[in-house]
Parts: structure tokens; C-alpha cells; sequence
């Protein structure tokens, strides 16, 4: 293949279902074109944005902690440095050597699962992957974050290194946050969650793909209203079905917050007549919720919108908006 044909291949023709295609070609630029499969994989590593803060979370909670204590090492947040400050080219090498021997005894004693309890079993087939994906529905089954936010792993109930086995009955979806979280330790079958948090008649579970997602983050989004009481008018709406806002967990609540802030923002910005907002939550039938999946009105105020604002969310009982 010429270098016009390789263009043409990666801007036009490449499919992909992840980054590992693009991904191979640039590792193999960068190591001057021919690597092994070994360095392509080191490479890779380092790109993989999970792996490499779940080993940030490794290296806090014990080598850093424990080498801190024993005066090996100084840690301040971000940089951690030998307490020894200077060795000659001799010194390094005997202790990289000490360090090599340390490491090699070890595995051989332990075995490969002290790096990774994945490499105890195969790995998830294609099919069974593409199919406990599709009926968990594009959705983490423990925080209910979406593939459209989140990067999604296909997580074993029974950790591989408890015999945990890569089968259909014995996987479940889950964001990287989540899994990095649950880590080996814990076998909680979380995808009864999914059936309860999710509804396949309710409007915000099914967000036609026609109608556009304002801004989102891990457990909300914002979208445009399809009865607006003003123009701009938004609803933030939790990605987890919930029926009531006072159900809502903590971060649940802030994740809308934040993108309440982020909408008032936008809005202000781009429209000068915009001078305030009425936020209001309709909770129960009796209050006037309409569709039973919690959502949060931002609604844009105008000057001159109404002949007399005084009172604005009193107005949900009309004779006790004025005072």
C-alpha cells in the first residue's frame, strides 16, 4: 500500500467499533513501522484511559502508601520521588537488579494472575459480549450511566478470580467507574437494577433519536421541552428512571445541578432577552407530573412574558400567585 492509498483507507473507508484500529497504525508510526505484538499491546496500555486510573487508584492505596511509611519514597499529591536523592550508574543498576529479582520471584511463586484476574479464563466472546450489552441496554446495570457518556465494560459477577466463568449468565454491564469500584471483591448481580431503572414505555427511557440532547453528563441530560411555556424552555431529566425527585440519590441531584447551571448559562449567552428563570419539579399526579420519570422544568423569563410576574411558581395555585 502506497502513502495516498493508506490516507484513503483511514479517512474513507475505515469501520470501526472501537479506536483499536486507528490506534495499531499510530503505534506502528511512532515505533517506526514494525512492532511486535508484545510493544503494540505495551502501547496500548497507554492509551486506555480505565486501566490506567484504576492502576492510579493501585499505586495510592498501597505501594506509595506503604513505601511512604517505610521513608522509601516522598509523595506530594501528583509527584512521587526516591527519599535517596542520588546514586551513581552502579548503584542504580544493583538496585534495579534487586528489584527485577524481587519481581521475577514473585511471579513465579504467585503465577500471572497477581497482574490481572481477567488473564485466568478467556476472554468474553464477541457474540455473548454484543448480546449482554444489548440487553442491558446500552446502560450501566449499578449507577445507570449510558454508552453515550460513558465508556461500558462487560463486568463478571463471579470475579474471574473467584472461578467466576466468561458466560452469558455470569455477566453484567457496568461504566468503568463502576467496575473499577466493584474491582474482584464483590459478586452483587446488579441487573435486576436495569429492569427496575429502566422502562421501555417511558418517553425519557426512549429519547427518539430525532429529537437532540442539549448537554449530558453521567446521570442527566437536558433536553428542549415539547410544550414550551416559554421559548428555550429545557427539562433536565436523570438517565436512572425515577419516578419521584425526592428518590433521587445525592449524585443524582448534583449531576442535575450542574447541568441546570451549564443550561441558564448557554441560554443567557445567546439570548440578551432572557432576564430570569422559574425552576420547578412537578412531583405526583396531584401536583401535575404527567409523565412518571422525575424531570426538572428551566423555564427562560422574558420582560413582558406575562403582565404581572409577582409571585411566579405560587401560580401553580392561580388565586395564590399575587400577594
Amino acid at each position: 500500500m502506497k502513502f495516498q492509498e493508506l490516507k484513503q483507507f483511514i479517512s474513507t473507508k475505515m469501520r470501526m467499533s472501537h479506536i483499536y484500529q486507528p490506534l495499531l497504525i499510530k503505534c506502528l508510526i511512532e515505533s517506526g513501522g514494525l512492532a511486535t505484538v508484545r510493544q503494540i499491546a505495551t502501547m496500548f496500555v497507554g492509551y486506555d484511559e480505565s486501566e490506567l486510573q484504576r492502576y492510579e487508584d493501585t499505586l495510592k492505596k498501597m505501594p506509595i502508601k506503604v513505601l511512604k511509611n517505610h521513608d522509601v519514597i516522598e509523595f506530594d499529591k501528583k509527584l512521587v520521588e526516591l527519599t535517596v536523592k542520588k546514586m551513581t550508574l552502579e548503584q542504580k543498576a544493583e538496585i534495579k537488579k534487586l528489584c527485577e529479582s524481587k519481581i521475577q520471584e514473585f511471579v513465579m511463586n504467585r503465577g500471572l494472575s497477581i497482574w490481572d484476574y481477567r488473564l485466568l479464563d478467556s476472554p468474553v466472546s464477541d457474540n455473548v459480549r454484543y448480546k449482554v450489552l444489548k440487553d442491558a441496554k446500552g446502560r450501566c446495570a449499578l449507577c445507570g450511566a449510558t454508552k453515550d457518556t460513558v465508556a461500558l465494560d462487560v463486568d463478571h459477577i463471579i470475579p474471574l478470580s473467584k472461578n467466576g466463568k466468561s458466560i452469558y449468565e455470569n455477566l453484567q454491564v457496568l461504566c468503568a467507574k463502576c467496575n473499577r469500584t466493584k474491582s474482584n471483591k464483590d459478586d452483587t448481580d446488579f441487573r435486576d437494577w436495569v429492569s427496575k431503572d429502566y422502562h421501555s414505555e417511558c418517553p425519557f427511557c426512549n429519547i427518539p433519536s430525532q429529537r437532540k440532547i442539549i448537554t449530558s453528563n453521567e446521570y442527566a441530560f437536558a433536553i428542549l421541552d415539547k410544550y414550551p411555556v416559554s421559548s428555550n424552555h429545557t427539562l433536565i431529566v436523570p438517565k436512572r428512571h425515577v419516578e419521584d425527585y425526592f428518590d433521587l440519590s445525592q449524585k443524582e441531584v448534583i449531576a442535575i445541578n450542574d447541568i441546570l447551571r451549564v443550561c441558564k448559562k448557554f441560554i443567557l449567552e445567546s439570548y440578551n432577552q432572557v432576564k430570569g428563570f422559574n425552576v420547578g419539579v412537578n412531583s405526583g399526579e396531584i401536583a401535575g407530573q404527567t409523565i412518571s420519570h422525575c424531570h426538572v422544568h428551566l423555564i427562560p423569563r422574558r420582560k413582558g412574558d406575562t403582565p404581572n410576574p409577582k409571585g411566579g411558581v405560587r401560580g401553580v395555585i392561580p388565586e395564590k400567585m399575587h400577594y
